[in-house]
């Protein structure tokens, strides 16, 4: 290496310390009033945002972020209030973004929104009972004028560990007669179906992949990939815009039906903490219903913060299916919007119940 190379390239690294040395050196210089936090917080609540300064600093101004969007600024020092009153539930990151003695430098924590509604516990009435196919892995269910499509996995069964073949059915429910049927191929796992603009969307469970057909002739139209590696497709429903997927976490995901994209996310929440395994979903009257994996329930939650406003208790329905090896949760809400009733049935069951709702 020549001479004036080596030197030159000497002192980039000692710049590069030097401006590593000092970012350290301002990381540690504020941090937030711990003291005034709490691990949780409810809607009606407000955060006070003030920063510890024990080197006491000259500040000028400091601005702070909630989930990396700005919510205010405040000149010098002066403390902050924040109202969670229109936040989405779940963690909320703050930041602040402090500017003093020419320099400036960021401060980090999180605190938890959680939510303030007691869910109701509501029951049903059954209206009639239809059969329904014992082979049927349902996954997701919808009704698409009289029709109902159904969406089904290749459970691997309970007690005989026979594999089925997902797919994509149009059936009559009266009769529960299976007259159109798409079947995927063996290593897809079919998961959460909705209809939305004459086209319906299919989600897979670890393909990582979604399928858009023709609402009339089942021809399979379009294959898009998952916004997110590795992520897991599980239930699926639509607002009239969007599409809203669940993946078996907390989330789930409003996604733009042209081209599969992230466009927004709730987290679901009751009073205290998250719920997880949120599986087939259904918009009905502007909430959404939600099968949560293995709970003989159905909850309703609020699309604009993710709280969880009541639950529909289905504890004894799954005693009035033919009990076999194979039998396993409740799956699957369809709302007929001519009856106002919902049709609910579970993975393997052998009939479908149309149902109402009373407080």
């Amino acid at each position: 290496m020549k001479k004036h190379n080596l030197l030159a390239f000497i002192l980039l690294g000692t710049v590069l310390v030097s401006c590593n040395s000092d970012k350290k050196a301002t990381e540690n210089l504020f941090s937030f009033d711990s003291a005034q936090f709490k691990e949780q917080y409810q809607p009606q609540e407000s955060l006070s945002l003030a920063l510890k300064n024990p080197e006491n600093k000259k500040i000028d101004s400091i601005i702070y972020y909630i989930n990396d969007k700005k919510i205010g600024a405040v000149k010098g020092s002066d403390k902050m209030n924040f109202a969670f009153a229109d936040q989405k539930l779940g963690y909320q990151n703050i930041k602040a973004l402090v500017y003093f003695e020419g320099q400036n430098t960021e401060v980090t924590s999180r605190v938890e929104l959680v939510s303030n509604i007691q869910p109701k516990i509501l029951t049903y009435t059954i209206v009639n009972t239809y059969p329904h196919d014992l082979k049927a892995y349902t996954q997701g269910l919808e009704f698409y004028r009289d029709t109902l499509i159904e969406s089904t996995g290749n459970g691997t069964g309970n007690g005989t560990g026979l594999k089925g073949i997902s797919s994509l059915r149009k059936t009559d429910y009266k009769t529960g007669k299976v007259y159109k049927t798409v079947e995927l191929p063996e290593s897809v796992f079919g998961e959460g179906c909705t209809i939305l603009n004459n086209k319906v969307y299919q989600i897979t469970w670890k393909n990582g992949e979604a399928y858009v057909y023709n609402a009339d002739t089942f021809k399979k139209e379009k294959t898009f990939p998952y916004f997110k590696p590795e992520m897991d497709g599980w239930g699926l429903t639509n607002d009239g815009k969007n599409l809203l997927m669940s993946d078996g976490t907390e989330k789930i995901w409003f996604v733009n039906p042209a081209d599969f994209k992230e466009v927004d996310y709730i987290n679901v929440y009751t009073a205290n903490s998250k719920i997880k395994a949120v599986n087939e979903m259904e918009w009905i009257d502007g909430k959404i219903y939600a099968n949560i994996y293995t709970m003989d329930a159905i909850a309703i939650i609020n699309p604009k913060n993710g709280a969880i406003e009541a639950v529909i208790n289905l504890g004894d329905l799954k005693a009035k299916v033919t009990q076999h090896p194979d039998i396993d949760v409740l799956n699957g809400i369809a709302y007929n919007p001519k009856t106002k009733t919902i049709f609910v049935t579970g993975k393997n069951w052998d009939k479908m119940f149309e149902i109402k709702i009373t407080e």
